[in-house]
């Protein structure tokens, strides 16, 4: 398993108890909206700054489809 893919699931899971939600439903939200790749990518940047960069950044893709910075 790549390294980008541990992380993203290491994302999806500290984002779901974040938010206080099932993994599942996170997951099939970033799905709906289109945005999973999008967060999958940015790996290089969310695995270098501190979790609530990536928390913001994802709050804001998912509600305007657009990164925060």
């Amino acid at each position: 398993m790549s390294e980008e893919m541990k992380y993203f699931m290491y994302l999806l899971e500290y984002y779901a108890d974040y938010k206080n939600r099932k993994t599942g439903d996170v997951l099939q939200e970033w799905e709906a909206c289109g945005i999973t790749q999008k967060i999958y990518d940015n790996y290089w940047i969310y695995h270098t700054e501190c979790m609530e960069n990536a928390y913001l950044d994802i709050d804001s893709l998912v509600k305007t489809g657009k990164a925060a910075w």
